[in-house]
């Protein structure tokens, strides 16, 4: 079995930061570039809550969809089990770097959020009752305030080391 790319980074040493985490090659031309939105550097401080991050996901899902520059470039965005961030799937060969006015547009938004939180309702949401906006928009500031000004540690992983082959 393969190792799949985000296990040959050493998660002790990572940042707060936007990552390419990894690039597919479809075929034909297309490429998928997979980017890794970490919120909470590992060990170092505590995971984000599930209220919060299910909050995020509906808030900025919407927001990054429905942007009139990036939106359909959009293929996925959801949250990583280990609840450090999120996942951003895209079309094209894309660096960090591209993406930050997008990133930086969606998060200035979720910080300052209000009203009702798209999708969360028993129709439209598996588990609409485990949503906190507060923490949200907190987590949300936290980021935005690392990738208006990002260091090369908040956008470049730490030396990978080649993945495992079976």
């Amino acid at each position: 079995m393969n190792e799949i790319p985000s296990f040959t980074i050493d998660h002790l040493k990572i940042k707060r930061g936007v990552f390419v985490s990894a690039k597919y090659n479809l075929g034909g031309g297309a490429l998928l570039t997979v980017f890794d939105l970490r919120l909470k550097q590992p060990y170092a401080e505590p995971v984000m809550e599930t209220g919060a991050i299910h909050a995020l996901e509906h808030i900025l899902a919407v927001n990054l969809r429905s942007d009139s520059l990036w939106g359909s470039r959009i293929i996925y965005f959801g949250p990583m089990g280990c609840r450090t961030g999120f996942y951003l799937i895209m079309t094209g060969d894309l660096s960090s770097e591209d993406i930050l006015p997008l990133l930086e547009r969606a998060f200035d938004h979720a910080s300052d959020y209000e009203g009702e939180i798209p999708g969360a309702n028993p129709k439209q949401c598996g588990f609409c009752v485990d949503m906190d906006l507060d923490l949200a928009k907190a987590d949300a500031t936290m980021y935005y305030n690392v990738i208006i000004d990002p260091k090369k540690e908040n956008l470049n992983y730490p030396v990978k080391r080649a993945p495992k082959k079976k």
